[in-house]
């Protein structure tokens, strides 16, 4: 395995980690010790995510003509310094104002991943390094919560203080990124084209599949925690499961690579068990119940990015894979603000399980729709 992709997936790892130990308690923090309402906390995604609806376009150009390493350095800075900031919000906005520095960061971590991997995968291997990729950041992504618990409840860290310790622990993911540029990972420094930027249009039916995933995720990331800690789950069973849920995405990515091969059929298992998950949401009173909800959402989250990216980019043009994998994101960007922008509000004017059971509706809908597209979520077949 070549180099560049070790010192990526060590990248992922750390991020992921760091993600894990602050993530699922930020909404709790944000509801409990700032006195945020879900309105808020939808709000409170938007900021997170609303950057990587614009950010992804411009990093996309930048992957084409300068060094992805640089990238991926310069996004491990601005995401430390920004979840370190969390520990002195004091208000909702503040908290907001370094989310929005979350989402910009987030748009210099991911894409210049998959453009390193991309680059150096062939057609065949392309899908599996990116599904390996994903796997270590939801390795990092299961470990976090495990780290962040010890800290809460046997140490008695208080959430600033994590918030703290998770800055220092992403810093370190600056380390591997520079040994990544020192790889000299660039692409072909094609000149800027708005064309490249619209390739993404041609994938119409994968446009949808990503809204959705990336719409629910962003409730499950942004609102599912202060939801679960309404039903009567303490910071522990919340982080546990969190754990469960990465679990449940590490099995999934382990057989990414054949997963690959029946793409369209395990895109639309994968919408199917994420709308299950929402569903079985509405319902689930203990954390046994809600560990089964996330076990099963976990399965869909697990492998959507990697087939549906290894679809987008078997029909381009290598030469533009940078600008298309930031229009790629930037529909990221449009689910993750969707999904918040609507949850915390169906929530606040409906009650606890609205924003679960819309979605949950609304994926059945999208799986079958998927059914019916299956030609179009195939990638192109090289000999």
């Amino acid at each position: 395995m070549k180099l560049a992709l070790i010192f990526v997936f060590i990248t992922a790892l750390i991020i992921g980690v760091s993600y894990g130990m602050h993530g699922p308690v930020l909404p709790v923090f944000a509801k409990n010790d700032i006195g945020a309402n879900y309105s808020e906390l939808g709000f409170i995604g938007f900021a997170n995510f609303i950057p990587y609806m614009f950010i992804p376009l411009f990093v996309g150009v930048l992957l084409d003509r300068f060094n992805n390493g640089y990238l991926l350095a310069l996004g491990a800075v601005i995401n430390s310094s920004s979840i370190y900031l969390l520990s002195v919000a004091q208000s909702v906005p503040e908290i907001m104002a370094f989310r929005i520095m979350t989402g910009i960061a987030h748009a210099f971590f991911w894409p210049p991943c998959q453009s390193i991997i991309s680059n150096i995968s062939t057609d065949k291997t392309r899908v599996r390094n990116l599904s390996l990729f994903t796997m270590f950041f939801v390795i990092g992504f299961m470990i976090g919560p495990l780290a962040g618990s010890i800290l809460l409840e046997d140490v008695n860290t208080t959430y600033r203080v994590l918030f703290q310790i998770t800055g220092f622990v992403l810093a370190t993911a600056i380390i591997s990124a520079i040994l990544v540029s020192k790889r000299n990972i660039t692409n072909n420094q094609e000149n800027f084209s708005f064309a490249a930027l619209k390739e993404i249009k041609k994938f119409p039916t994968i446009v949808i599949l990503v809204i959705f995933f990336t719409a629910t995720f962003g409730i499950i990331l942004s609102i599912y925690p202060a939801f679960l800690d309404d039903s009567g789950m303490s910071d522990n069973d919340i982080l546990l499961i969190y754990f469960v849920f990465g679990i449940s995405r590490v099995v999934t990515l382990v057989f990414g690579g054949k997963l690959s091969k029946i793409t369209s059929t395990a895109l639309v298992a994968c919408v199917l068990t994420v709308a299950g998950g929402l569903l079985f949401s509405v319902i689930a009173e203990t954390t046994l119940e809600f560990s089964v909800a996330m076990l099963l959402m976990g399965f869909g989250f697990g492998v959507f990015s990697p087939l549906t990216l290894g679809v987008v980019l078997s029909r381009t043009r290598k030469a533009i894979s940078g600008k298309v994998i930031g229009s790629y994101e930037t529909v990221f960007g449009i689910g993750w603000v969707v999904g918040p922008t609507i949850g915390g509000p169906l929530i606040e004017s409906y009650g606890n399980e609205a924003a679960y059971f819309v979605f949950g509706v609304i994926g059945i809908g999208i799986a079958i729709l998927a059914g019916i597209k299956r030609k179009r979520l195939e990638p192109k077949v090289f000999s």
